[in-house]
């Protein structure tokens, strides 16, 4: 058995079958050439006694085990919520076992985000205006200033029910999106009296927000942005893992890889849209200063970090903004591309993250036990 442990909180998406559990298998292989076993639970596996029944990849026999163990001490949580009770059920797991050590803490939802972040000068420049939805008229009247917006669920993941609206014409409205289930709704062109009908019909609330709308359309109509990954490395320090370009399907709003979008390298998108090679260095550049800037700021606020995925928007004039920031990233994007470096670095990092975390956690031990024999002499 491994030496050390590390524990990946997940959840279940039916009765058997974990979330991401492709992910967890390529880890579980890194962590072995580490000298970590990664075991995988649900906080619904946790018993009684604070033991709990974890999955361990088998490599030799291409297999999961089930064991009944002691709690790793170290905790790499990978749970999305998608929905409420598994938000409640990861808060009191946390709550009960707040002496473990977790290498990164839950972030807010779209709203309460963008308040934290535009505490900061530096980094407000690099959101668009988002505002709370109030009413239609509301959403109209901003429509009108902005041209351009995107109606976001404050707590949704992935594209899904996401609107975007843009004013073509004096009244002349485009409507498009996606439903709860990621699927593209028809896009619907619409006078402003048509348009103020549909979205009645919506029945949108104060858990959506609507959002100033960045030009992300290619010239074939397609749109498009950036994932830019950054992670803790084995110092403990952050640093830029890679970035790349996402471009959604045809009639998409969104360009995420599970609804269907495609993947490119950042030099080849940038490339494309900027003709000098002096502008896409500079864009990459300031995409990176920020994503480092953005860490630091978040660690701040919410306490230690392990692995941030930034979706990054670059306008045509070259401007970026922070479309939005997840703590529990997907990797997928750069073995897409064929950065199979990239990609094997994603899934190292964490775990050399684990292993640093634990050294700390050894020598803090040390010490104190130092310490407490110092004052019994």
């Amino acid at each position: 058995m491994s030496s050390q442990r590390l524990g990946v909180l997940a959840i279940y998406l039916s009765k058997s079958k974990l979330e991401e559990l492709s992910y967890f298998q390529r880890l579980s292989k890194e962590g072995k050439k580490l000298g970590v076993q990664v075991e995988v639970f649900s906080p619904t596996d946790v018993e009684a006694d604070n033991s709990v029944r974890t999955l361990t990849y088998d490599a030799a026999h291409g297999r999961w085990i089930r064991r009944r163990t002691s709690m790793p001490p170290v905790i790499y949580d990978r749970c999305r919520y998608k929905a409420i009770a598994n938000y409640q059920m990861l808060k009191a797991f946390r709550n009960r076992h707040a002496k473990l050590t977790f290498l990164s803490r839950p972030l807010a939802n779209k709203w309460s985000m963008h308040k934290i972040l535009s505490e900061n000068e530096s980094i407000r420049s690099y959101l668009p205006v988002t505002v709370r939805f109030s009413s239609v008229q509301e959403l109209l009247k901003f429509l009108k200033k902005h041209k351009l917006v995107y109606v976001k669920p404050k707590s949704g993941t992935g594209g899904r029910g996401i609107l975007r609206i843009e004013q073509l014409d004096h009244d002349l409205y485009l409507l498009q999106g996606r439903n709860q289930q990621r699927t593209i709704i028809t896009p619907y062109r619409a006078s402003e009296k048509q348009l103020l009908v549909k979205l009645h019909s919506l029945k949108l609330s104060p858990d959506y927000v609507v959002q100033q709308g960045i030009q992300l359309k290619l010239r074939d109509g397609r749109v498009h942005d950036y994932r830019l990954l950054i992670q803790k490395n084995g110092q403990g320090e952050w640093e830029v893992t890679g970035c790349a370009g996402r471009i959604g399907p045809q009639r998409s709003i969104t360009s995420n890889l599970h609804g269907g979008g495609s993947a490119v390298s950042q030099d080849k998108l940038l490339a494309y849209r900027f003709a000098s090679s002096e502008k896409t260095e500079t864009i990459k550049q300031e995409m990176n200063s920020f994503a480092y800037m953005l860490a630091d700021f978040l660690e701040t606020k919410f306490g230690k970090l392990c692995e941030l995925g930034m979706d990054i928007a670059v306008d045509p004039r070259g401007e970026v903004w922070l479309l939005e920031v997840n703590p529990k990233p997907s990797r997928e994007v750069f073995r897409r591309i064929g950065e199979n470096a990239t990609y094997q670095k994603a899934v190292t990092r964490p775990i050399e993250y684990a292993v640093w975390m634990l050294k700390q956690q050894s020598r803090k031990l040390e010490t104190q036990a130092s310490e407490d024999l110092d004052l019994m002499d």
